[in-house]
């Protein structure tokens, strides 16, 4: 690089316990010379904060503050809101709350920036993280740009604002590319390259050959992801309690909280194992660490994990990149990553019975285990590498 890049990095509710992807991010960003000033909305429930560099990430962080209404509100009317006034006729009450209560947090972030003598700031997400970054360049900040990592309805209001003054955005897949121009219209910045997500393949491998199932033994099923419904665990534990009827001794970890701390999803779960009589067989892990999820990858027979509707999904990528055969569902961005029968198994969502049959079928043809999780590997060495983000926003930001 010819000049020294410092840049800004908003993160909501950071270091939450899907994080993870940025932490690798940024330290691929730091090992390309360019000098990383974390900030976030607000820290995540105490409970979700849960990896080995959680403290470190914290302390490096600058938080905007807590949510304050009067003072957000008269941040708010000193700006001259003429650039918003067809946003906010055209989406009335929802953009004006999020407007006022963002206002005092993007001045906060204005000042900072200038202090530190950032030049750019990159905010991965397009829900009221975009609109601080948004309103923070209108009161004379940095350019900004942003990544999309799901539908643009999961972000709540004021989407044409928070896209319209950015320099760039990356997206994750190209299905949700290919969504944003009948949303955004004129607002689409021009340039907006696919970026997925990726994972330290460094990190993420093992070191001793991937050993399939034996037979006589527990058929050790892994999976990760936050504990919400349309994640689909329900669906794997009645695959589970499937197997099990099939006499296939099937066990299952699933590491993830819910997002109140273990006070909300995770109940019906527990619920659920309960009425199934899998008490035994399934354990919810909760938010465990980085290393504690890799152990567990190791360890495991297959990793699967059901979404109901899935952007693309960074978990699937770590079980690849362990080396380890993997279970999908066919939705959203996930056959952008999975390729059923080749580097990994794709089902329907929402579909216990062919759950149960995808992972009898691995069970059942070790060959076929070993194949699949070779060649997940492979593909994920090559196309989903954590750094390949770094070189993305490097690129573009010089641009």
């Amino acid at each position: 690089m010819n000049s020294r890049l410092t840049l800004g990095y908003l993160i909501p509710q950071f270091p939450g316990q899907t994080h993870i992807f940025f932490w690798r991010e940024i330290a691929a960003l730091e090992a390309r010379g360019v000098d990383v000033r974390i900030f976030s909305t607000r820290k995540p429930p105490p409970r979700l904060i849960s990896h080995g560099w959680s403290e470190e990430a914290i302390a490096r962080t600058e938080y905007l503050g807590a949510i304050k209404p009067l003072k957000a509100l008269q941040t708010f009317l000193t700006l001259r809101p003429a650039d918003w006034w067809a946003d906010l006729r055209r989406e009335g009450r929802g953009l004006a709350r999020d407007l006022a209560m963002s206002a005092a947090a993007a001045q906060q972030l204005r000042q900072s920036c200038a202090a530190q003598g950032i030049t750019h700031l990159h905010v991965h997400s397009c829900g009221r993280a975009a609109l601080i970054a948004a309103l923070a360049r209108r009161m004379g900040g940095v350019p900004y740009s942003l990544t999309l990592h799901g539908p643009l309805s999961d972000y709540g209001p004021g989407q044409r604002l928070k896209w319209r003054h950015a320099d760039f955005a990356t997206v994750i897949t190209r299905k949700l590319r290919d969504e944003l121009p009948s949303a955004l219209g004129p607002d689409l910045p021009s340039r907006v390259p696919i970026q997925p997500m990726g994972v330290d393949t460094d990190a993420l491998r093992r070191e001793a050959p991937y050993i399939p199932a034996r037979p006589g033994e527990p058929l050790h099923i892994v999976s990760c992801g936050r504990l919400n419904a349309v994640k689909g665990h329900q669906d794997l534990m009645e695959a589970v309690r499937l197997l099990q009827d099939r006499g296939i001794d099937a066990r299952l970890e699933i590491a993830g909280e819910d997002d109140s701390g273990g006070h909300g999803f995770r109940t019906e779960l527990e619920a659920r194992i309960k009425d199934l009589n899998l008490g035994d067989k399934i354990t919810l892990l909760g938010a465990i660490s980085g290393d504690e999820v890799k152990a567990r990858l190791l360890s495991a027979h297959v990793f699967a994990l059901a979404s109901w509707h899935e952007p693309l999904g960074v978990a699937y990528m770590e079980a690849m990149s362990c080396g380890l055969p993997v279970i999908g569902t066919n939705a959203g961005g996930v056959p952008e990553l999975i390729t059923d029968g080749e580097n990994g198994l794709l089902v329907p969502p929402r579909s216990p019975d062919a759950l149960a049959d995808a992972i009898a079928a691995l069970a059942d043809d070790p060959d076929r285990a070993r194949q699949i999780a070779t060649a997940g590997r492979a593909h994920v060495e090559r196309n989903f590498r954590s750094d390949l983000g770094a070189e993305t926003l490097i690129r573009e930001i010089r641009a």
